[in-house]
């Protein structure tokens, strides 16, 4: 079986310099654009609690959005291919992540809590199934150490509130 490879880049460059550089660990911005060729760019900083500004995404948002969005995207594939028409589809990610006493951490968990909204009451136990398959198949889970769960809801449209 052959391999099909694809090749990524990204481009970060750090506009927190307020003159000093990092001459002190309070002194400089954590501020930083994420550059992708033909693509918006992304302004970012570290976590608040890192001393990073609360308004622009940090890493720890973008890891459990990257998560959560594969599966999304796993999930709606395999159910095209299956038949199984999606209405709707929205996901409360989670992640508890533990810093660790040298200053570095991880994420410990991360839990996905998509709510599916499908048209045809009879295909729920194979939509409620496909998320073990679209886990199975999403890239960045697959590239994660972290334990990654999954507690979806699926509902029909029939069932779906007004």
């Amino acid at each position: 079986m052959s391999k099909t490879a694809h090749e990524y880049s990204a481009r970060i460059v750090w506009d927190g310099n307020t003159g000093d550089g990092t001459a002190t660990y309070d002194g400089y911005g954590r501020e930083y654009r994420a550059l992708v060729t033909g693509k918006p760019d992304l302004a970012g900083t570290a976590d608040a609690a890192f001393r990073g500004d609360p308004h622009r995404h940090n890493p720890e948002d973008l890891f459990l959005t990257a998560i959560s969005s594969c599966h999304l995207l796993s999930y709606l594939a395999l159910c095209a291919r299956r038949g199984i028409v999606v209405l709707a589809y929205e996901d409360e990610a989670w992640g508890r992540m533990v810093a660790s006493e040298n200053g570095g951490g991880k994420f410990e968990e991360v839990v996905l809590r998509p709510r599916v909204t499908i048209a045809n009451e009879n295909d729920r136990a194979t939509a409620e199934q496909m998320h073990d398959t679209a886990h199975e198949l999403c890239y960045i889970a697959n590239s994660c150490s972290v334990p990654i769960r999954h507690e979806a809801t699926i509902v029909t449209s029939a069932t779906t509130p007004s």
